[in-house]
């Protein structure tokens, strides 16, 4: 089974959500991505499940995430937001377990890279609101670049049990052709069985315009030494990759980039392993 770890969907057309991310020079990807907009990108690829993420602190996203998840039978998890500094964030999650559509949450994300401050992930209220997701029995995924991978590791190390996902690699700006310090911070997760790594949004990190699937292999072989197999996650990161390039590229890309692997360490890292990270209950999606 082919499992897409990492999507979105939005419609920009209807001022529901404050994109605050979505800057002009991002007009490519602004209108209407939805699960019809997707069905025929997955069948291309064989793709047979997805996870949906979310794309801002909004908890009436993640309950609409949860309904699209309960209608659409591609769909199999959503990692959704919550307050993670409100100490009642412990009944918010209970609340939306409890839902109709609440088995389809398998995860909680906040934009960390976005927030001022690069050690907000250190905080004694983030770090507990953190601990209370664990306790939840959700996978958390981390969204941060270098900048805020020693906090990362802080977070970590104080739940060192608790099942994390690096998304996006940590972004390291590919474009740029940087390694450090992104390599140094980034390999000590590595020493967490606990901890997965999302093999996505590669190409946004690097030249829109002319990227090849070589810029990409460094970074997706260091990963492969430092996580093995085991714990690299396939996402798409669609409809944000079509700033660089379509579905099947970055598919396709990964592939490349992954370069000589058996058979069996395909299906982990294109299915296997986010079943594993995320809990997912792919027999029953949708």
């Amino acid at each position: 089974m082919i499992v897409d770890a990492h999507h979105h969907f939005w419609d920009t057309n209807v001022p529901t959500y404050d994109y605050y991310w979505m800057t002009d020079d991002l007009s490519a990807i602004k209108g209407r991505f939805f699960p019809e907009d997707m069905r025929p990108l997955l069948r291309e690829r064989a793709v047979d499940r997805t996870v949906l993420i979310q794309t801002i602190p909004s908890l009436p996203e993640t309950r609409d995430f949860l309904a699209i998840a309960a209608r659409t039978d591609f769909v199999a998890g959503v990692v959704g937001w919550v307050d993670l500094t409100d100490d009642k964030v412990g009944h918010t999650l209970s609340d939306l377990q409890s839902s109709n559509d609440g088995r389809n949450l398998v995860g909680i994300r906040h934009q960390a890279h976005d927030e001022p401050d690069a050690d907000w992930l250190r905080r004694p209220d983030v770090m507990r609101g953190i601990g209370t997701v664990g306790e939840a029995g959700l996978t958390f995924d981390i969204l941060v670049r270098a900048r805020e991978l020693p906090a990362a590791l802080e977070l970590v190390r104080t739940y060192p049990e608790q099942r994390f996902v690096v998304d996006h690699m940590a972004k390291p700006s590919i474009k740029d052709r940087e390694i450090e310090p992104w390599a140094s911070r980034m390999k000590p997760l590595a020493d967490f069985p606990s901890v997965w790594v999302k093999v996505s949004g590669m190409i946004e990190e690097a030249d829109w315009a002319h990227w090849t699937p070589d810029d990409l292999k460094p970074y997706v072989q260091r990963l492969l030494e430092w996580f093995g197999p085991e714990r690299l996650i396939f996402g798409s990161n669609w409809p944000v990759c079509l700033l660089a390039g379509s579905y099947a590229q970055v598919f396709d890309a990964l592939v490349y980039a992954l370069g000589e692997i058996s058979p069996a360490d395909r299906d982990r890292i294109f299915g296997g392993n986010a079943i594993e990270a995320y809990r997912l209950d792919t027999g029953n999606a949708g």
